[in-house]
């Protein structure tokens, strides 16, 4: 089936057609996402891998959402958009976008909200794209699939884009097949689509992981640039806190599911409150510790069939007590827009000394070494 008969039938097929408000004074934010909770059916029964999650991205705002690999920041962006099987996934919480309720729409709504309403920006744009259909034929496909012109007419737009997003020779570039394009040509193709539906949110999972430190800056610089112009919200999800710096307002920080840490991004990256933001930004390389090493976060993140009791990160956070072992903390707003999960965050921040591994099992009381016996 050609492109032009799928869009046809999808079209066709559609049952409600998204409200496309915009947001306001009184009513800026473009997503407000509250106590969102993702599970997955497993073969032992369900896990859960997002728990009591919320975020907002305002009108022009970059919101990133940082964290290791594994934390669960690309499954809560592709809860918020609707992609997550429900066949597998159960998905709980509110997600608002323009201040409607998006879960629990049908897949033929959220169809039409995908690439017009929101738009995603996917880590590997090799893999999302269609590798048989040429760059200025996909971006035309996003444009008349929500009704922003015939075909004839998308065609001509979609040069139009690619030469927005920077592209050289975009005639002959919307030609091309994604395999005929260069890793940052590829990403740039994809965020020209992104902006072709003219979304009010833009999200954008890991955009630049497979790019040179060069290629990433002007990705990034781009991305940026053009949803500041437009006003567009951008909910950024990455691991590499070192593309946060220039890019986003406000930062979450997510470990194990959920958010520990949130604030302007000046502010917490310049001093986190928390101790695994405080080690994540530390392992940012910088020129100030040249020759130094790099500093590291020992461990790995848990498995959400194996997260631990009380705080998630206490296994493996050099200032845990017997406390965080047993007592989940929460999320509590500290002033200036931040919020912090961390039960000792007062006392790191008046400068408490690491615990002893012996501490952090005893509840600060260490245990008499047992004396082996000799072997003979």
């Amino acid at each position: 089936m050609s492109p032009r008969k799928t869009i046809a039938t999808s079209a066709a097929g559609r049952t409600a057609t998204p409200v496309r408000a915009k947001a306001t004074g009184r009513n800026k934010n473009i997503v407000e996402v509250t106590d969102l909770n993702v599970s997955f059916r497993i073969a032992t029964g369900v896990i859960k891998v997002v728990e009591n999650v919320s975020f907002s991205v305002a009108k022009g705002e970059c919101l990133a959402v940082v964290g290791e690999s594994g934390s669960g920041k690309s499954v809560s962006a592709l809860a918020t958009i609707g992609l997550l099987a429900k066949s597998q996934a159960i998905v709980e919480g509110s997600v608002k976008f323009l201040g409607e309720q998006l879960l629990g729409k049908p897949e033929s709504y959220m169809r039409k909200i995908r690439g017009g309403g929101i738009s995603m920006i996917f880590q590997e744009p090799l893999s999302a794209l269609n590798p048989v259909t040429t760059i200025g034929e996909q971006i035309a496909e996003v444009l008349v699939a929500h009704d922003r012109g015939t075909w004839k007419s998308a065609h001509a737009k979609a040069i139009e884009y690619l030469e927005q997003v920077e592209i050289a020779q975009p005639s002959r570039r919307a030609k091309q097949y994604p395999h005929e394009l260069s890793g940052g040509m590829r990403q740039r193709a994809m965020i020209a689509m992104a902006l072709a539906g003219e979304p009010e949110l833009i999200i954008a999972d890991e955009p630049t992981t497979a790019l040179d430190v060069t290629i990433q800056a002007q990705v990034l610089d781009l991305l940026r640039r053009t949803t500041r112009e437009r006003g567009t919200a951008l909910l950024l999800i990455t691991h590499d806190l070192g593309v946060v710096t220039e890019t986003a307002d406000r930062v979450a920080v997510m470990y194990a599911g959920q958010i520990v840490e949130e604030g302007p991004a000046a502010t917490l990256l310049r001093k986190p409150a928390s101790q695994y933001a405080i080690d994540l930004v530390a392992s940012i390389p910088s020129y100030e510790r040249r020759g130094k090493g790099l500093s590291t976060i020992s461990g790995t993140v848990p498995s959400p069939a194996h997260f631990p009791t009380g705080c998630r990160f206490h296994p493996r956070c050099r200032f845990a007590v017997a406390a965080c072992s047993t007592s989940m903390p929460q999320l509590e707003a500290t002033g200036g827009g931040r919020s912090v999960r961390c039960l000792r965050a007062d006392e790191i921040a008046r400068g408490a000394r690491p615990t002893s591994p012996s501490k952090r099992s005893t509840g600060g009381v260490a245990k008499r070494p047992q004396r082996r016996k000799a072997v003979r």
